[in-house]
Formats: C-alpha cells, structure tokens, sequence
C-alpha cells in the first residue's frame, strides 16, 4: 500500500504508475480516493472543532455552577449534549469512509522503480546475465517424473485417489533427496548469516491481506471453512506477519530469517501442464528468504539476495540465468523483481525457480510494521523476499544435472 501522501500531493505520479503497470483502469479509483480524503479531512476538521468548543464549553458549566449561575448552566449543557450527538455522528462517517479509503487504498499497486522495463506480461522480461553454462544433450532426457519413478520414488497415482490431481507421493531415495535439498538449502542460507525459522502453516485473514494483493488471495489462498485461517502459499506469509503492528528497535535491524515450510496453492488449471504433474502443484516444500530492513538498506539487500540464490544453484553445477521482470509481471506490491530461472536439460530451456522481490513500504504499511529511528520518528520498514528453493518441481532437473559428487553428498546428507 503507497503513501496517501502521494495522492494527495501527486496523483498524476500514481497514475502514470497505473499506466506502467497495464491498470490504468485503477485511475479513476485515484481520483476517487483524492475526493473521499478530502471529504474525511473536512469532517476530521469539523469534529475537532466541535470537541474543543464542547470542551470548552464543559470548563464554562463547572464555572457557571460554582457561581450558581444554573438556568445558564443547563442551557450550555443542552448545547454540550447536542454537539456529542453531532460529534457521534460525524465519527461513524470518518471511521465509515477511512474504511472504504484503506480498502481502495490496497488496490492501488505499488510504485515501481524507474528502470523496471515496461511490459504486459512475462514475455516481455528481460535476461540480464547468464551463470554458467546450458547444457544440450544429443540424447533424449527423459521426464524427470520418469526418472523418480525408475527410482520407486514417486506415486501419482496412489495420491491421485487419496487427493486427487496435483498431488504425489514421494518414496525412499527420492524422498531422502527431497529432505536433503531443503537440509542443503537451509544451512547454505544459515551460513549466510540467515536465522532459521519453522513458522505457523496457517494465518489469520487480516495477515493475508497484509502481505498480498486481493487478487493474489483469491488466486492463490486456501482457506479454513468456518474459521478465520488460511493455509500459508509461502512461508513469506507468516515470517513478514510475524511483525505486524510492531514497532522494532532500530539496532534489530536487519532482520534476515529463512524459513522451512510446505507451501499450500490453488494452481486453478495449472498443474499438469509441464513435466507430467510434478510441477505447479497444490502442495510442496520450500525453503525462504525474508529481510526486514530500512529502506535506505533494501536495494543492497535485493542484491545480496538474487545474488545467494545465484550462488545456491551454482554450487550444485546448475546453469541459472536472471531475468528482470517487467511492469505487467510484477504483483502489486512489488517495487522491482527479479527471477532466478534454472537450465532444464529435457525441455531445452530455462524455467523459473527463485523469484526475488523488494516491496519497499508496501507490506510493512498493511500490516503496522515500523521502526523508530534515531530521531525518535517512527518509520515504515521495507520488506523482501526470495525463495531459496522448493520442491520437488526440480528434483527430476538435479537428478539430471548434477554430477555424481554432488548427488552422492545430496543423498548421504
């Protein structure tokens, strides 16, 4: 969620932000948050006038009985009660319209940075750099579905009676492997300086809303019938809600977690589409980066952070390329993105296995999330994210691509 100050002070800016971002139907939705601010500071400003004439008016009556002045006494208390009716009443509007102006507020997408291209879609991000080497071979790689079966390591069928599609079983060394990336993943990222976390597989709905957009809720959430919890779609979700409506100490900052979790999605159509329902899948496993930080300090830790993943993927021989995402492709809290995209030796492309993001403000501003700085002022933290691995959409791809050192210390783990 931006600033209102922007609004209020440079609504053509958001636009031509909306206009970047392919939402420019959002505009008039700008236009009608600038009117409803002003209309709530319009009645902020009547209330409080009301409150200091009626507290004034209150020292007036203990005067006027103390001088035993009481006709003129009840007189100003008749007034004092009229004006509490209109106080109560313009109370009700200001919390009826901060409401409707928090809840338009959420819609509008995050500012970007200027050099994020511009771009409808996916298609139009762009490769900024290539780490090692893809590799073609002359031979025909099997699915890597098929490989973990060879392996007695995978069972879709049994889950497909037990769950129904996108769902798996995962079985003896395949099952090893799977525990063993997420034990590498993590100790890679707590010698990073990284503290570990296991956190809830479930929140609260006002913590969704914080750390997404609606559109991605409703996309994305699973919720608890008849209950007020959603299962988590990353662990991102509940180690940034962990510090809703906190104030944190200045010298806690950064705060650098990376976390284990099952990760829990709708995929609406999605699984199944590529390497035989191992991938965009309703379950599976992953291992996170958060930050929180200033915002003087977010830039560099977006680069600390690709740049580990980067890093991550190379050290078990994986060729990886980033790409930078553009306008269109950015959720709406993002201020800038960027994708980690590992080589597959079967599909003979590159395929999408970390997404790093800094949202700046966007998060911490839903969920209450401040820092007070050394001048006492009381400051929105920013906030980032990236996974560092999850599974088992490539578990088939390190069977392939990693050499025999690799996937013998892997498995021995």
């Amino acid at each position: 969620m931006i600033d209102i100050k922007l609004i209020r002070e440079n609504r053509e800016l958001v636009k031509e932000n909306n206009k970047k971002k392919f939402q420019e139907h959002k505009n008039a939705l700008v236009d009608e948050i600038y009117k409803d601010d002003k209309v709530l500071r319009e009645l902020q400003t009547e209330a409080d006038g009301l409150k200091s004439e009626r507290n004034k008016m209150s020292g007036e009556i203990g005067k006027l009985m103390r001088e035993q002045k009481t006709e003129e006494a009840e007189e100003l208390k008749n007034k004092v009660s009229d004006m509490k009716e209109k106080i109560d009443v313009l109370e009700i509007k200001e919390e009826s319209l901060r409401e409707k102006i928090k809840k338009n507020m959420m819609l509008i997408p995050n500012i970007i940075a200027d050099d994020v291209p511009i771009g409808e879609d996916d298609t139009k991000n762009v490769e900024e750099a290539r780490f090692g080497e893809p590799i073609v071979p002359d031979f025909e790689v099997p699915y890597h579905s098929e490989i973990m079966e060879r392996f007695n390591g995978l069972d879709k069928e049994a889950a497909g009676r037990v769950s129904g599609n996108g769902f798996y079983y995962l079985m003896g060394d395949i099952a090893r492997l799977h525990s063993a990336v997420l034990a590498y993943a993590r100790d890679f990222m707590i010698d990073k300086g990284f503290t570990y976390c296991i956190p809830p597989y479930m929140i609260h709905g006002d913590a969704v809303d914080g750390v997404m957009s609606f559109e991605e809720k409703d996309a994305m959430m699973y919720k608890i019938e008849g209950e007020d919890l959603y299962l988590i779609g990353t662990s991102e979700h509940s180690m940034i809600a962990k510090f809703k409506d906190q104030i944190i100490k200045e010298s806690e900052l950064p705060i650098t977690m990376t976390s284990y979790s099952p990760c829990f999605r709708k995929e609406v159509g999605a699984h199944g589409i590529e390497e035989r329902g191992v991938y965009r899948i309703h379950q599976f496993e992953k291992q996170e980066m958060v930050v929180i930080c200033k915002p003087e300090e977010s830039e560099k830790w977006y680069e600390k952070m690709w740049q580990f993943s980067v890093e991550m993927f190379r050290s078990l021989d994986i060729p990886v390329r980033k790409l930078v995402c553009c306008s269109g492709d950015l959720a709406d809290l993002k201020y800038r993105s960027c994708d980690i995209e590992a080589w597959s030796p079967r599909q003979k492309k590159y395929f999408e296995v970390c997404s790093c993001s800094n949202l700046t403000d966007a998060q911490a501003r839903r969920l209450g999330i401040r820092y007070k700085n050394e001048k006492g002022e009381k400051v929105y933290a920013h906030t980032l994210n990236d996974p560092v691995v999850a599974i088992c959409t490539q578990i088939g791809n390190w069977l392939k691509s990693l050499n025999s050192q690799a996937k013998s210390t892997l498995i021995s783990a």
